[in-house]
């Protein structure tokens, strides 16, 4: 168990910087360590270990973004009135996905999802506009958008800023606004996409063996305590580097979760 906390540490110290950098929940990073750490320890089944994986990774997101979103509320990062309409979309939209998950068969979803990335990454790093040029949708529409990305993302443990941010900045929105946005957004697919993991998981483990429904507590705990300070320094970056720049390091984010998605 120590060892899944200390090793969760130093992933956590990764995952907060780029949960405040890009917006994202820091699942590119957790979800793999973790599939390949407690199996290796004995502590949940190959068979098992997706689930278990991206439940906990999820769970960080509480923590992780809401240190992000107060970085970047002070930096004016964080449009409320977009804000709202996302979060509640990508909300409803993880805590179904939390609740079913267990029961799909992600392969091809995952590789239907990771060309789709794949495509958005592309066009990120092609243009050279700072913003994109289409107009936002009515906010029913954009909470439906939003449902859709939230339940993706909470199938495969990536927070919501991989896919919110580039369709956000489709819809014109600037990239630091995007991101921010991301962030808050994050939150409300970490909080009802927990709960589903949390109770679809809690006839399957035990607390007493470190779990809280499909969530391993002791990695879940290593990655808080160092990414909280962590994703602080990593929204301070997005004031520093161009908008620019941002969006080329953003598509290039895009290409490895579109890799993990189709490969893994």
């Amino acid at each position: 168990m120590l060892t899944v906390i200390l090793i969760s540490a130093l992933v956590g110290c990764l995952a907060g910087f780029l949960a405040g950098l890009l917006g994202i929940g820091g699942g590119l990073v957790i979800v793999p360590v973790l599939v390949v750490l407690l199996p290796a320890l004995g502590v949940v089944s190959s068979e098992e270990i997706m689930v278990v994986a991206i439940a906990t990774s999820l769970a960080s997101i509480i923590i992780t973004s809401g240190s992000s979103i107060r970085a970047h509320h002070k930096r004016n990062n964080v449009s409320w009135s977009l804000a709202g309409t996302v979060m509640l979309g990508a909300g409803i939209g993880a805590g179904i996905t939390g609740l079913v998950a267990h029961h799909l068969d992600g392969a091809t979803l995952k590789i239907f999802f990771g060309v789709a990335v794949f495509l958005l990454a592309l066009r990120m790093l092609g243009s050279r506009a700072v913003l994109g040029r289409a107009l936002l949708p009515a906010k029913p529409l954009l909470a439906a958008i939003a449902a859709a990305l939230g339940g993706i993302a909470a199938l495969m443990g990536i927070g919501g800023g991989a896919l919110v941010v580039p369709v956000l900045n489709y819809f014109s929105v600037d990239m630091r606004r995007a991101i921010g946005c991301a962030a808050a957004s994050g939150i409300a697919i970490a909080v009802f996409g927990t709960l589903g993991y949390v109770i679809a998981g809690w006839q399957h483990y035990q607390f007493a063996d470190g779990f809280l429904g499909y969530i391993y507590l002791p990695a879940l705990i290593g990655i808080v305590s160092t990414s909280v300070f962590t994703a602080t320094w990593g929204a301070a970056m997005t004031q520093r580097l161009p908008v620019l720049t941002i969006k080329r390091v953003f598509g290039v984010f895009l290409m490895l979760v579109a890799a993990r998605m189709v490969f893994s």
